[in-house]
């Protein structure tokens, strides 16, 4: 090791300077005392230079060790041992060569989880979007087959419902992944409930009408909060559209708010079946099926199976309004979590609670969701005034 010290040229200009220093003092030492003292100088000398090399030969040594390490970190994956830590300037920094690897072996793990999560989401997306696709694709053949003109208008519109819900899943897709990029421009001014509302609902209206559901609203005029109203609406829209469709003929869907001190809170709620409690933990998640079939928010989405048979009795000649994304205006409206054809076939993807979870995150609320005590299906919006 010393060998491999003295071939480096610092260590050796070092040792050389010193030298010359000790050569100097030596015979200083022999001009004004004697021979004698000049002896002790070139032994001090000497002896200081033994000794910088032994301590400069072991600092070698560790940094050597050190590089052996981190080329196993490098080549096979090794993590740096941290109980041969010791005080030194070179321990100091294997401490933090090992902080370094932690931290990298951290990010690791973390891309690999969300290269492993985009590839499932890629997949997701993918089934998602191929299923009214085929739906479509199974549709123009009865169309360029059909003879009756009422029945080639419906065939028509039923094209134009399924294309329509596959911009929409592109669209709420975008939207989600500009929240997680963090680049969905957000405003913080001050937002009345009341209009937040009504632009949520304006567009369910019809919609409602259609399934004989009965929406009610109960928001004070004065409620209010800072955060973005048109993405506020929106995440609304999602949460009352998905009780709209979990509720049956004949049932309601209630808005309601209230305000205080601390937050202002959105409660929506419907008599629906409510969510089975082994879904409640998945409703916000994206593409989540059911343990039961479908989740609250028919985050069921689409099976291949259910649309492919509607179509071919749709091919056949007979009406399936589950292909047109309407259930029978006579079934009830199946159970949160329970499993059903019409609602697997009828309902949305399951990215309408996501997109409207992700919203609300990105203004600084929160969105929860349980079950009502008459059994419905309950969220609740809260866009708090104090931070603690």
């Amino acid at each position: 090791m010393i060998v491999t010290v003295l071939r480096n040229r610092r260590v050796v200009c070092e040792l050389a300077c010193m030298l010359a220093a000790t050569a100097v003092l030596a015979a200083a030492a022999s001009c004004v005392e004697s021979a004698s003292a000049a002896l002790w100088c070139v032994a001090a000398g000497a002896a200081c230079a033994l000794l910088f090399a032994a301590f400069t030969a072991r600092r070698h040594a560790e940094i050597a060790r050190l590089t052996a390490e981190i080329d196993d970190v490098l080549l096979f994956g090794r993590s740096v041992d941290f109980t041969s830590c010791r005080e030194g300037d070179v321990e100091a920094l294997r401490c933090e060569l090992g902080k370094v690897v932690a931290r990298l072996a951290r990010t690791t793990e973390q891309l690999t989880r969300e290269k492993r999560a985009l590839a499932d989401a890629m997949a997701d997306i993918s089934h998602q979007i191929r299923t009214p696709l085929t739906a479509m694709a199974l549709t123009l053949p009865a169309f360029e087959h059909a003879d009756d003109a009422r029945e080639r208008k419906r065939l028509v519109r039923e094209v134009e419902t399924l294309s329509d819900r596959v911009a929409w899943l592109v669209t709420s897709l975008l939207k989600m992944a500009k929240v997680d990029a963090g680049a969905l421009t957000v405003e913080h001014a001050p937002v009345r409930v009341g209009d937040v509302v009504a632009r949520a609902t304006s567009p369910l209206a019809a919609a409602l009408d259609l399934r004989g559901v009965r929406l009610e609203v109960d928001c004070p005029y004065e409620a209010s909060f800072k955060g973005d109203a048109r993405w506020s609406a929106e995440a609304l829209e999602n949460i009352v559209k998905n009780c709209m469709e979990h509720t049956p003929a004949g049932g309601r869907v209630l808005v309601r708010a209230a305000e205080d001190a601390l937050a202002t809170r959105i409660v929506v709620e419907d008599t629906g079946a409510g969510i089975a409690p082994e879904d409640l933990p998945h409703v916000f998640e994206r593409f989540y099926r059911g343990t039961h079939g479908a989740a609250h928010g028919g985050a069921c989405g689409t099976t291949s199976e259910a649309v492919c048979g509607a179509v071919q009795e749709t091919a056949r000649g007979t009406t399936s309004k589950a292909v047109c994304g309407t259930a029978p205006e006579t079934a009830p409206a199946p159970a949160h979590g329970a499993a059903s054809e019409v609602a697997c076939t009828s309902e949305g993807f399951g990215v309408g609670l996501s997109l409207a979870l992700a919203l609300v995150s990105a203004q600084g609320g929160t969105l929860r969701a349980s079950n009502a005590p008459h059994g419905g299906a309950r969220f609740e919006m809260t866009f708090p005034k104090l931070v603690v």
